[in-house]
């Protein structure tokens, strides 16, 4: 027994609560077993208990013993001078301050059991062998549960970023597309370089994008070498005569080509931004107003110059392939960037029809396909778009790999069960 499982049977009620009596022998029913409380204080808190026939009103504490009240020193601390129960697993006490209510022989020994089960699992997930048993009902509740609270964290991080610009969601953006651009391994390196050029930079040179390739690889370290074919060439010129004339620094943030597919290299993604901001002028200006998510795929649609479809690296040459962004890059920017942008602009400006875009979009964006979604899909859950993966991956890295069943839909609903 833990107290956050007791915590758990006494919020729920999943105790026999039948002729229920004080550790003293007085009749109880609980009303109300409180609200669970996550500040200082009591363990729940506005709860309504009747004792003896009289109704009180106030908080419950939970301990695994009875002797955990005075090893905690309760009794001194003003914050429990409101408790009007103390709920225990086991009463090892003889004499109580306050009515006591020990649940141990009232509990199901099969949630326990369970329970037990859950936490000692050493599978893909802890419910991996119970899973099935879920209502489609409780995983469409819980997904849309999941979606909300990964979409809410990721608006707090995105608040983190206005702070830092003076609330202005157009740099905001551009900050976030670059890292998104940097995929996992050149996140931060991405993110650098587009800090380091500010909008006003952009907007005057959008029209070239030659100019706007130079900066974009300048400013991430990559034209610092000594070049053979003459477009590195020509971009290193542009990059040193408008680094001295604008008073650019470069990054100290490396960008990495080890390990990544040649599609993902940094000179082919900075190449394919600098494309992106050289066709779509107040790109989060037009997906703010766009009404279907194809607009958007469109924009995003874009292919690196010439020189790329026959290079992945400078001095390099390879067959040729154009350097489009492609289906998945553009669902992947559709999925970490502009629809946490969307949903975050939502809650900022109160206006909800921005939050139901960014999630009516989620679903008619194709799903992720990754580690975690396929362990899902190899024991039955479904991943049918990017509104399904998005809460699987939010489930297994923020409550299956941390044990937090209890805590969990679907674990509360097998537990239940």
């Amino acid at each position: 027994m833990t107290e956050r499982l007791l915590q758990f049977i006494w919020q729920f009620q999943y105790f026999n609560q039948g002729e229920l009596h004080t550790a003293g022998g007085e009749a109880m029913e609980v009303l109300f077993p409180g609200q669970l409380n996550t500040n200082q204080g009591p363990d729940f808190i506005n709860a309504k208990i009747k004792i003896a026939g009289t109704t009180w009103a106030g908080s419950v504490e939970l301990h695994i013993y009875a002797s955990g009240w005075d090893k905690h020193q309760h009794g001194l601390d003003k914050n429990y001078n409101n408790v009007i129960l103390h709920v225990v697993w086991e009463n090892d006490l003889k004499e109580e301050a306050i009515p006591v209510l020990e649940l141990k022989e009232r509990v199901s020994k099969i949630l326990l059991q369970r329970y037990g089960e859950l936490m000692n699992a050493a599978s893909f997930i802890p419910c991996e062998k119970m899973i099935g048993t879920v209502r489609d009902l409780t995983w469409k509740s819980w997904k849309d549960r999941l979606v909300a609270e990964r979409l809410i964290r990721k608006a707090a991080n995105i608040e983190d970023y206005l702070q830092q610009n003076n609330y202005h969601w157009e740099e905001t953006f551009w900050w976030l597309l670059a890292r998104n651009f940097g995929t996992k391994v050149n996140s931060d390196g991405f993110e650098a370089m587009a800090r380091s050029i500010p909008l006003t930079i952009l907007s005057k040179h959008k029209n070239q994008v030659l100019k706007l390739e130079a900066l974009f690889l300048g400013q991430a370290g990559l034209l610092q070498e000594k070049f053979r074919d003459d477009y590195p060439l020509l971009l290193q010129k542009e990059y040193t005569f408008y680094k001295n004339k604008l008073g650019l620094q470069p990054t100290r943030s490396p960008v990495f080509f080890l390990r990544m597919r040649p599609g993902n290299f940094p000179t082919i993604r900075l190449a394919q931004l600098a494309m992106l901001v050289h066709e779509s002028a107040h790109l989060f200006s037009k997906i703010k107003g766009a009404n279907a998510l194809k607009e958007v795929k469109a924009w995003l649609d874009v292919t690196a110059n010439d020189y790329w479809h026959y290079h992945y690296r400078f001095d390099e040459p390879s067959p040729f392939k154009k350097k489009n962004l492609g289906d998945a890059m553009v669902d992947n920017i559709i999925i970490n960037t502009v629809v946490p942008v969307l949903f975050a602009y939502g809650n900022y400006q109160d206006e909800q029809k921005y939050r139901e875009k960014a999630l009516d979009w989620l679903e008619k964006t194709t799903g992720e396909n990754n580690s975690i979604t396929k362990g899902f899909q190899q024991i039955g859950v479904e991943n049918r778009n990017a509104f399904d993966s998005q809460a699987l991956i939010e489930l297994e890295t923020r409550y299956c790999n941390n044990k937090k069943c209890l805590s969990c839909g679907i674990g509360n609903a097998i537990l239940k069960n």
